[in-house]
């Protein structure tokens, strides 16, 4: 509900603030006095595009600010914590300020927001009929969503989008196999080609080094033998070999030490030293013996060299990326040999996924056909009382292409407002009050339903006397049972109505126009009430008849 609107340095708007109530709020005073100029700063407030022409001659900024009460508006506080903002103790404060030099602000309780973010939630809060492009019930989309709420459709619609999402992501999960196997087609042979030719290497991970450290052995095999060979003499074969040397030291000291026992420590380093060089030499014996001299092998080992280099400069650019890339060449022909499978599968699995989806949207589409009738049937009933005699409401459901998340139909609400007319789509109503009666009509049939809090009605009473006045009053106080209603009125019958009567008057402060606002209570009340009867507003006769209107004793005075 909104609890409070300041306005500041907006037209003719100095500094202004309206605190509003439950149920019916209308403004009134005499033309001109700035009543529409308000809805225009809430109109900005809820999305209208800001203009530097909004601003107030001589002011740097035109500010227009609105204080909600959400607490009975959940949907409203969850997008608040999507948004990541705090409410602040059940209160929502939306903000626009539009400087002179044609700059736009917008604030989320304190946070700074974009003006899309501001009107997003502020539309969710209130709905603004007048001669203003934002009307909620012109677009098809509102119009299909109070269809269904009025039908009590809620479960239905949730089915249908929930059908839907499924149906779509099997479907696409489809399509994108469907094009992953076409890519694969396309180059199916070649992938086959490429795995049979890493196969058939047989590659190992570790090969590469032993290859190489075996092609190195075998190309120097007969220098290895040699030196090694040679090694072997040094160390043990030869008459004078390191081996017998060190064992005739180590004679010598075994003698040595009987006469000096301070040898056996030299002595015990010696012995160990023999028994290395001996093994030493011993190995390096069966090495030089052993050295495999084999050019054919040689060959084999370039040969498989060769192949590993192809390899790698082909899917490598290290032989573990070829094995790498022959476990993804195996899992894509795996793929390709599997697609009938997997296609059969997945088919049937979106098969499924439309027809749920098909059966959701037809229980809601009969939902909305047993619905559509009764509420054309239930808005027009009203209409005569609103001065449409001749009024016919149709609520038209037009046929998709294609189900989609929102059902099988579009909702168009038509209406014809004289006689031998067909019934026209609710955006080609030419006359603003004409329109405004005609949502008017809609909401009091949707006050139950309709989440929207608080309606604003401007000139809904264009063109309005007599009895209308008074259908348009009684309507409009049927409304406000189950919504606040704020609404600029010259109906004195509607103002008679009221919970809470604000006049708007314009006065000039400093030789500028500026507008003001104030709460009428008892007498004042009775001589505004009496001024907007038309007659003179001082005369005892005007001031009865006021006070009649206002006690309830006179509902049809023009």
């Amino acid at each position: 509900m909104l609890i409070e609107l300041r306005i500041r340095d907006f037209a003719v708007i100095d500094d202004l603030t309206l605190e509003l109530g439950a149920g019916l709020n209308v403004l009134t005073g005499e033309t001109g006095a700035g009543k529409s100029i308000i809805v225009d700063a809430l109109a900005l407030l809820l999305g209208e595009r800001a203009s530097s022409e909004d601003v107030r001659a001589g002011a740097e900024r035109a500010r227009v600010e609105a204080v909600f009460d959400i607490a009975s508006s959940p949907e409203v506080s969850a997008q608040l914590a999507e948004l990541g903002i705090q409410d602040e103790d059940g209160l929502l404060i939306l903000r626009r300020e539009v400087q002179a030099e044609g700059r736009n602000r917008a604030w989320v309780n304190g946070s700074p927001a974009t003006a899309g973010t501001v009107g997003t939630l502020g539309a969710r809060l209130v709905d603004l009929h007048g001669q203003h492009d934002h009307q909620t019930l012109l677009r098809r989309s509102a119009q299909r969503d109070i269809l269904d709420a009025f039908a009590g459709a809620q479960g239905e619609v949730a089915a249908v989008q929930e059908a839907f999402e499924r149906f779509r992501a099997a479907r696409e999960t489809l399509e994108a196999r469907r094009e992953r196997l076409r890519e694969l087609e396309r180059e199916g042979d070649f992938l086959r080609h490429q795995l049979r030719e890493i196969e058939a290497a047989g590659l190992e991970p570790d090969e590469e080094d032993r290859l190489d450290a075996e092609a190195e052995r075998l190309a120097h095999s007969q220098e290895l033998a040699r030196e090694v060979a040679r090694v072997h003499e040094v160390l043990y074969g030869d008459d004078d070999a390191v081996s017998d040397r060190l064992a005739g030291m180590a004679r010598t000291l075994e003698r040595e030490a009987r006469l000096d026992p301070r040898l056996e420590p030299i002595l015990e380093l010696v012995r160990p030293a023999l028994d290395t060089v001996q093994e030493a030499g011993r190995r390096a014996g069966d090495y030089a013996s052993d050295v495999e001299h084999d050019p054919g092998r040689l060959q084999e080992v370039e040969q498989r060299r060769e192949l590993l280099f192809k390899l790698k400069r082909k899917y490598g650019p290290d032989l573990e990326d070829v094995i790498r890339t022959g476990r993804e060449l195996a899992a894509q022909v795996r793929e390709l040999d599997d697609a009938d499978a997997d296609l059969t599968a997945l088919q049937e699995a979106c098969d499924r996924a439309r027809s749920t989806l098909q059966e959701a949207a037809a229980a809601l589409s009969e939902r909305r056909r047993q619905a559509a009738s009764e509420l054309g049937r239930r808005v027009e009933e009203l209409l005569p009382g609103l001065g449409m005699q001749d009024g016919v409401v149709e609520i038209g459901l037009l046929a998709e292409d294609q189900i989609g998340r929102h059902g099988a139909e579009g909702v168009e609400f038509r209406v014809s407002l004289n006689a031998g007319f067909e019934p026209r789509g609710l955006a080609r109503v030419a006359s603003g009050g004409e329109l405004s009666r005609v949502m008017l009509a809609l909401k009091a049939v949707l006050a139950e339903v309709d989440d929207v809090p608080t309606l604003i009605f401007d000139e809904i009473d264009a063109g309005v006397g007599g009895a209308v006045a008074h259908g348009v009053a009684q309507t409009l106080a049927r409304v406000a049972e189950h919504h606040q209603v704020f609404v600029i009125t010259h109906l004195p019958q509607l103002a008679s109505r009221a919970r809470s009567h604000l006049l708007v008057e314009k006065t000039t402060r400093g030789g500028v126009a500026a507008t003001r606002v104030e709460r009428l209570e008892d007498a004042d009340r009775v001589v505004e009430i009496a001024r907007m009867l038309g007659g003179d507003p001082e005369s005892s006769a005007s001031l009865e008849h006021a006070r009649a209107l206002l006690k309830g004793e006179l509902r049809s005075a023009g």
